[in-house]
């Protein structure tokens, strides 16, 4: 599963990413701008469709860029092709979508503060996408359903270890 077992050489390849020639690092986190995007199997409207996501602020990793295609990657893994103007720079994560296989129910918790003993503000399913706003290399500032809090950077898929943004 992507984002699950990274060791710290992926971390540190993660905060010192190549430069795509957008410019911008490779890879990097973005999210679905539009409610229909195509996953393209080539960078290209004459490639075909592999699969479509149907919702707005699906978080993906952009791995790959080639003229205005962006090869992007989603949480469970599924790899593809997507125009550039159907992405945006803002961060969606997925809480523990690994934790979805294995049958029991496990919850994320949100806090109120970034620090494990603070007060749960949520208790979130894996599987669900969150807003974040920063994360600090441990926890992340996220929001869900009208709800905000900290979650723990190691329990969401849409940062990577150890990153922190504002």
């Amino acid at each position: 599963m992507p984002g699950v077992g990274l060791d710290a050489g992926s971390a540190a390849h993660a905060q010192t990413a190549a430069k795509g020639p957008s410019g911008l690092p490779l890879p990097r986190f973005v999210s679905l701008k539009a409610k229909r995007v195509n996953l393209r199997v080539g960078p290209g409207r004459d490639y075909a469709v592999a699969w479509l996501y149907t919702r707005s602020g699906v978080p993906m990793e952009v791995i790959q860029e080639y003229d205005n295609w962006r090869r992007v990657r989603d949480a469970e893994g599924t790899e593809g092709w997507v125009y550039q103007s159907l992405l945006s720079g803002d961060r969606t994560a997925v809480t523990a979508p690994w934790m979805r296989a294995t049958g029991k129910q496990e919850f994320i918790n949100m806090h109120r503060e970034a620090r494990a003993n603070a007060n749960v503000v949520a208790r979130l399913e894996p599987g669900v996408v969150v807003e974040v706003k920063a994360c600090n290399g441990d926890w992340c500032e996220a929001r869900a359903e009208g709800v905000g809090g900290w979650v723990a950077q190691d329990k969401i898929w849409g940062a990577y270890p150890g990153e922190a943004f504002k």
